[in-house]
């Protein structure tokens, strides 16, 4: 018997080829992940976003955007507007709920505190609130946003950062 390396979950920054795969986990998770609090519609309107995979690719790399993955394929993605608010975190559905959204928005709060953050915003959509909730983010504003002639509901959600030793200015 030889003993076999399992896969681990890893992280690493977005690169261009991850664009395709970034908008596949974008709509996949939006499908299966958030039937519970939007209707077809909605999420249809939602997962619309990444149909232009270059003007997709061109948000993400405008922002800080880290990528989870698991024995090498990427399972989920995040990333980081402005230095202050969580613009995007979603995971694959297979793999949701395995670490993969935890470990990027750690990742995201010890980034943006080593750079000066005092609090990181996210506006959570209604079946990510809990996750945020559970992570010390605080409910603040109710919001609706058009999107495809779809109103969709989200919350504006804050967390106070701890100051990090050695914070990068």
């Amino acid at each position: 018997m030889t003993p076999r390396a399992q896969p681990k979950l890893a992280m690493r920054p977005m690169l261009p080829a991850d664009v395709p795969d970034l908008a596949e986990i974008f709509r996949a998770s939006i499908e299966e992940l958030t039937a519970d609090d939007y209707s077809e519609a909605q999420q249809a309107a939602w997962a619309s976003e990444a149909n232009d995979e270059e003007e997709f690719g061109r948000k993400l790399a405008g922002e800080l955007t880290l990528v989870a993955t698991y024995g090498g394929a990427a399972i989920g993605f995040a990333s980081l507007a402005d230095n202050k608010k969580i613009d995007m975190l979603y995971v694959h559905p297979a793999a949701a709920g395995q670490g993969a959204g935890a470990m990027l928005t750690d990742a995201l709060e010890k980034l943006a505190a080593a750079r000066g953050t005092k609090e990181l915003s996210v506006e959570a959509s209604d079946s990510a609130r809990g996750f945020f909730e559970k992570r010390g983010f605080v409910a603040h504003t109710r919001n609706t946003v058009s999107l495809a002639g779809e109103w969709l509901a989200n919350t504006t959600m804050s967390k106070i950062l701890s100051p990090q030793k050695g914070t990068l200015q």
